[in-house]
């Protein structure tokens, strides 16, 4: 999933002076987003007062929705450019499609990252015989500089590693944790994990105090660091901590999303992250002409087209407002 929104603002994001060097407790609520006829999403980043949690720019938080009798999800073809998306599901399945030929059906705690380098386009849709729950995030991970112009492609993880304590199974989705390693290509210092929590489980999760991090709550009753944390908030904690208690009231789940604060400032509208305005408008001119983004095979229905750009200037600014 993706930024549908035809009334697309840009968001300026990255750079490192205004990182929260300490930790705290940033409870972050969502805007809700209509996507379709039959899926809303919460979208915690970017946040009025947060744009980013490491190199982490997008998170969006859906379901438990009841698509028994819909279609469910439906996203037709779309253009990214400067950024690697990240299909997480809890519930249901998602078939990925994009230009450079992929297909792929994404199930519940498989890794779908697919990362756009300098162009590519695709679609997302839940199958036609399909679960009746869908539940799940849909996120984004900024390219440095480096690695924004790379070759697009996607990649498909069904067996990830874990890491394990009494009352905990976290599940490695990107980057390292606690030793563990994601077999998903990760091009800046990064985490981000999927972590189980049974009902009165209390356990610490070891940290890198270099990181900022956050935690988005997926489904059950959970206090991180002494907050209570519903389903679909989230919760930015800083950096500076080497640990992270956690006590679940109920069997519980959550995404530990991490990294080294990303220190380049960034554009990004719609669905492109760049440097500059003239980036973006030659982006939506390339999308809207049918050049360098590619074609999306088999997908039942036309190309989203891009919102009009905003009159006032694009120019990168800070993590927050």
């Amino acid at each position: 999933m993706s930024n549908l929104d035809r009334q697309a603002v840009p968001s300026v994001c990255g750079g490192r002076g205004f990182v929260v060097a300490e930790p705290v407790r940033e409870l972050l609520s969502p805007r809700r987003v209509r996507l379709g006829e039959a899926t809303e999403v919460r979208r915690l980043l970017p946040n009025l007062g947060r744009r980013m949690v490491g190199a982490w720019c997008f998170v969006d938080h859906y379901g438990p929705d009841d698509i028994a009798d819909e279609p469910g999800m439906q996203v037709p073809p779309h253009p990214h450019m400067g950024l690697q998306t990240v299909s997480w599901l809890h519930e249901g399945e998602v078939l990925h499609r994009d230009s450079t030929g992929s297909l792929q059906t994404v199930r519940p705690r498989e890794l779908g990252l697919m990362t756009s380098g300098r162009a590519i386009s695709h679609s997302e849709e839940s199958p036609r015989a399909h679960a009746r729950f869908l539940h799940g995030a849909q996120l984004w991970v900024a390219l440095p500089d480096a690695h924004r112009h790379t070759d697009p492609h996607f990649e498909h993880h069904a067996d990830l590693p874990l890491v394990t304590a009494p009352g905990l199974t976290a599940t490695l989705v990107l980057g390292g944790l606690d030793g563990a390693t994601s077999p998903g290509t990760a091009y800046t210092p990064i985490v981000g994990a999927d972590l189980a929590l049974t009902d009165g489980a209390d356990v610490r999760l070891p940290l890198e105090p270099d990181f900022e991090y956050a935690v988005l709550a997926m489904s059950g009753e959970v206090h991180v660091d002494g907050v209570p944390v519903l389903p679909g908030s989230l919760l930015y904690l800083g950096c500076g901590r080497t640990e992270l208690p956690l006590r679940a009231d109920s069997d519980a789940a959550l995404m530990l999303l991490g990294g080294e604060p990303f220190e380049e400032e960034l554009i990004m509208f719609w669905n492109w992250i760049g440097r500059s305005q003239e980036e973006i408008e030659q982006a939506r001119r390339d999308w809207m002409e049918g050049t360098r983004f590619g074609e999306v095979k088999g997908y039942d229905g036309a190309p989203l087209p891009a919102p009009e750009l905003p009159a006032m200037p694009l120019r990168p600014r800070g993590r927050v407002r």
